[in-house]
């Protein structure tokens, strides 16, 4: 039978643990970079349901909130991490919305205005054109002031949206200032990565969530995970 080569205090490096005749099988089957009991330092910890090698792991970011059953895959959570964080440097700023919702006008009372409600029924705060420009002021004054005032934007990118890109409209004001401050969260609604990068190179290399692989419901929970400020310690 092989023997531990440090059965008293145990493996001190990742590398004596697998070069071990004992425990090197064991460890080779249990050790993954990315999968953790505890929350790791890129802002999340996994879990694996089945317990079987292979099965898709589910995680949870450290910003997630206590009890949730909202799971994310680590694209998500690499993807998500440096805007949370950028939203918690500004999470003490007064009279802030959440959200800015950028989006087409032909997505104004579909797509977008469903995304819209989810999140407000979610407690969320967002900046939505619909109902924050009003009717004879001027719509690039408005947008500005909703940039300024909103902790976080998200886009949602529909075939509306990638014409809208395409002619260089409006859009591109908005997406360039978020852009610009690393506070961007793309939702891809009825389309893809690849035809959104023959459009925007740049938008289309930023990741994000997708409804082709969960519902808005789903996706609306995310998002308000993302920016809902973690509850005080209280002592």
């Amino acid at each position: 039978m092989a023997r531990c080569t440090a059965p008293v205090n145990g493996h001190r490096t990742a590398s004596g643990a697998a070069a071990c005749p004992a425990c090197g099988s064991r460890y080779s089957r249990s050790y993954n970079p990315y999968y953790s009991s505890s929350h790791s330092s890129s802002g999340y910890s996994s879990i694996n349901p089945s317990g079987g090698s292979g099965s898709r792991r589910s995680i949870k970011p450290r910003w997630s909130r206590p009890g949730s059953a909202t799971l994310y895959t680590p694209a998500e959570i690499r993807t998500l991490t440096p805007v949370r964080e950028n939203f918690e440097k500004r999470s003490d700023i007064p009279d802030l919305r959440d959200v800015f919702l950028c989006h087409a006008w032909d997505d104004r009372k579909g797509a977008a205005k469903e995304l819209h409600d989810l999140l407000e029924s979610n407690g969320v705060s967002v900046w939505f054109s619909e109902k924050d420009v009003l009717l004879g002021t001027p719509l690039l004054r408005e947008i500005d002031k909703g940039l300024i005032k909103s902790r976080v934007g998200i886009v949602l990118v529909t075939p509306a949206l990638l014409r809208r890109l395409a002619g260089e409209g409006i859009a591109d004001k908005e997406l360039s200032a978020l852009l610009a401050r690393d506070l961007l969260v793309p939702i891809l609604h009825n389309t893809t990565y690849e035809e959104l990068r023959e459009v925007s190179p740049l938008l289309g290399s930023r990741s994000g969530l997708s409804t082709s692989e969960e519902t808005m419901v789903e996706v609306a929970a995310k998002l308000a995970e993302l920016v809902t400020p973690e509850p005080l310690t209280s002592f």
